[in-house]
């Protein structure tokens, strides 16, 4: 009998070898919600160094994907700039100073690739991996709002994946974007944002905020745009032939796969929070009700 016709070494449920891949993504999986949770209620320099270290993976990642060779027009003027923004974060800037840096460092970017006729690909990744960075360490902040905001962020990103994913199998039908995203469905998108809004709405009554109907749609906005910052990372994936954006977390794939929908929601968290409460203190209108 060929292998190919055996019957399955576990007829009826999982292999060993999914097993031990399913077994590892759990362990990573705690391994980092562990230490990111723990930063997470540390706050201060701690957090921001996390912050910083999410967003240096997310531009080695990108750079990976979109240089096609080495000695690339940018060449390694990417890696400085995002150098000197570390730097920046951990500093702990306040928020106009830090976002006129961000700025400067990007227009830099930007210029160069102009000057020297690279693609936009190298200065986009430089956004990419800056503004939610920032966006989260100005969110955090030293305060509670700031902890309530960040674990709200992460109730409503982690519950969204969750619920779409289960979601999506138990119903299936139509594809969300079959060109860019196959397996995801319109089902698991809805459920997805149910999901987003209850988790949202669950952990501000577990940390005793205030309860506002405008919360529900602030969370339901996270939820969107968390799905739509997961197609986009896909989109990118796709549009320079990479399955993972690295094998950087294991079982996991790389930094990207992992935060692409939070990165998008922490951005728009921040816009929220900066036309409700100000640039400095954008996480208190959680707590304003």
């Amino acid at each position: 009998m060929n292998r190919a016709d055996a019957p399955p070494e576990n007829a009826g449920g999982d292999t060993p070898r999914q097993l031990s891949n399913l077994q590892l993504r759990v362990a990573s999986a705690v391994v980092l919600a562990a230490v990111v949770l723990a930063l997470t209620f540390l706050g201060g320099p701690a957090f921001r160094v996390l912050a910083a270290l999410i967003s240096a993976a997310m531009l080695y990642e990108w750079t990976r994907m979109v240089r096609p060779r080495a000695g690339a027009p940018l060449s390694y003027l990417p890696e400085g700039l995002m150098g000197l923004f570390v730097v920046a974060l951990v500093a702990g800037l306040p928020a106009p100073v830090l976002w006129l840096s961000v700025a400067t460092l990007l227009a830099a970017a930007a210029a160069a690739a102009m000057l020297r006729g690279g693609a936009p690909w190298e200065p986009a990744g430089l956004a990419y991996a800056m503004l939610p960075a920032a966006a989260l360490a100005l969110l955090r902040g030293d305060d509670f709002a700031g902890l309530v905001a960040i674990l709200f962020l992460f109730a409503v990103v982690w519950a969204t994946d969750i619920l779409a994913y289960f979601v999506g199998r138990a119903v299936g039908g139509p594809k969300l974007a079959p060109a860019i995203s196959p397996g995801k469905t319109w089902s698991g998108a809805v459920g997805g944002a149910l999901g987003g809004v209850a988790g949202g709405l669950a952990l501000l009554w577990g940390v005793g905020a205030p309860w506002a109907p405008a919360l529900a749609l602030v969370a339901l906005a996270l939820s969107v745009v968390s799905q739509l910052g997961d197609l986009f990372e896909s989109w990118v994936k796709r549009r320079f032939g990479a399955k993972d954006s690295s094998r950087l977390i294991p079982g996991h794939g790389g930094v990207l796969d992992r935060v692409d929908g939070l990165v998008a929601a922490a951005v728009a968290l921040y816009l929220i929070g900066w036309a409700s409460a100000g640039a400095a203190h954008p996480a208190r209108f959680l707590l304003d009700g």
